[in-house]
């Protein structure tokens, strides 16, 4: 047994080396075979030495002229000069030749593509499609993928990847792309079809257990998703991607606790992944279990410390408690990172509002509209804190502005004539406050929750008994 043959091999290199420069400088009359100028022109490939690897190759075409493995190689290091015409006409001579060799329509293509010419490029793989069977088959079709790619013709992807796994039922990389590619292009039904077939010949493929629950999952069919999943998982238990699929569909279906399970799973055998946390304390919020969707959410701060958006999440489940201050904190951390984002603004606005803090809050809400000024919420917010703070004229400026940009939406005709009437112009209020009514009458509580006591006012009474009756 040969104690290093890596060692060996280095040391019969070198001598085949040190011969080839022999005979390059015309030393000694040495003869190299084919195989030795293919090792001699890949090595110096590989170092990326192309001038003496196209030097090398030049000199074994001389010695050997119908050797297609040594054209093949000239031609392809002359590619890689950006030499399109030189290598074309090359590979047009090499394949008079010897027309068995699937390098030449490999390179052809790559030629053809580089000079911008992708149907020729086209019009190649598929003349050789019909020459070649079996796996060269198949990588010309994964070629073909690639020219389709390249020039966004993504439908003819998904052919190309469905006519490999029709050859090669279990050809993972074909299943890879596949999945990416059915999504991209929506084409589910066909995937359902291809992947049903694929599992009745060979059941114990996970990928395409996988790819069929990735389909359904692409038409909302979230439960037959999931069972596909399971199948994935059982063949293969640590498949951490099915298992954040079947979270997804999940969450999807409001089965936060299921979804809980399937993304602890994903934890146990991924390294820590900030979305991973993320998503498992956005299903313990919406199962209002606050303290673990917080502590999910600062693990998930803890590895991604820039992302403002879990201060924010992270504060949301204080506000949902009453805990402005603790709120407050998350969100002075959200503001560093993104000073104007609105929602941060807006939440950090009624923060102040329930302290109290008036002139704050109405800053913050101010933020909110400039930055979107057709947003209802942002209006709203301004407009309460302004109510709060009993800054009427400013108010009744703002609430113009509200209904200019918004569309005269009936909520701030309400807001309207609640300004109105704290400003003692009742006329006009009762009039706006009677739009607002015709407009959407459910949004009266709105008006109401401004000022309870304006139920007091006999206007208002009547203005509400008057719809009541209607």
């Amino acid at each position: 047994m040969k104690e290093n043959p890596y060692r060996e091999d280095w040391d019969d290199l070198k001598e085949l080396l040190r011969q080839y420069d022999d005979l390059k400088n015309g030393r000694k009359q040495i003869f190299l075979d084919e195989e030795d100028f293919e090792k001699i022109i890949d090595y110096f490939d590989e170092k990326e030495a192309a001038s003496l690897a196209m030097e090398a190759a030049e000199m074994g075409a001389d010695c050997f002229p119908f050797s297609s493995s040594i054209l093949i190689r000239k031609a392809d290091l002359l590619l890689t000069a950006n030499k399109y015409q030189d290598a074309l006409h090359l590979l047009d001579h090499i394949e008079t030749l010897d027309s068995s060799n699937i390098d030449i329509y490999i390179l052809k293509s790559s030629a053809y593509l580089a000079l911008d010419l992708q149907q020729k490029a086209v019009e190649i793989l598929e003349k050789a499609l019909t020459i070649f069977e079996g796996e060269e088959r198949v990588d010309l079709l994964f070629e073909l993928t690639d020219v389709y790619d390249d020039y966004e013709e993504f439908e003819k992807i998904f052919d190309c990847l469905q006519l490999i796994l029709n050859e090669e039922p279990n050809n993972e990389e074909a299943l890879l792309k596949i999945c990416f590619w059915t999504d991209f292009t929506g084409r589910n039904e066909e995937s359902i079809r291809l992947h049903k077939k694929i599992i009745d010949d060979f059941p114990y493929n996970e990928l395409a257990w996988f790819n069929l629950g990735a389909a359904y999952q692409g038409l909302k069919l979230y439960e037959k998703a999931i069972d596909a999943y399971h199948f994935s998982v059982t063949i293969d238990e640590k498949f951490d991607y099915a298992y954040r699929n079947m979270a997804d569909a999940f969450i999807r279906l409001r089965k936060f606790k299921e979804a809980i399970e399937m993304l602890e799973k994903v934890a146990e055998l991924s390294k820590p992944d900030p979305l991973i946390f993320e998503a498992i304390g956005h299903c313990f919020d919406k199962l209002n279990n606050n303290a673990q969707a917080r502590f999910y959410y600062r693990k998930a701060s803890h590895i991604n410390p820039e992302e403002g958006k879990l201060y924010y999440k992270t504060a949301c489940t204080y506000f949902n408690e009453g805990q402005w201050e603790s709120a407050a904190k998350q969100l002075e951390a959200a503001l560093k990172i993104q000073p104007s984002h609105p929602a941060y603004n807006l939440l950090m606005g009624e923060c102040k509002l329930q302290q109290e803090n008036w002139n704050e809050a109405i800053q913050y809400f101010f933020i909110v509209v400039r930055a979107r000024p057709k947003n209802e919420s942002g209006w709203e917010s301004l407009l309460r804190g302004l109510y709060k703070a009993n800054a009427i004229n400013e108010g009744l400026i703002q609430v113009e502005l509200a209904l200019k940009n918004t569309n005269s939406k009936p909520l701030f005709l309400y807001y309207y004539s609640a300004f109105l009437f704290a400003a003692g112009k009742s006329k006009e209020a009762v009039l706006q406050l009677e739009k607002a009514m015709q407009k959407k009458s459910k949004l009266l509580k709105k008006f109401v929750e401004l000022n309870t006591s304006i139920l007091q006012n006999q206007q208002v009474v009547n203005v509400i008994s008057k719809f009541k009756k209607l």
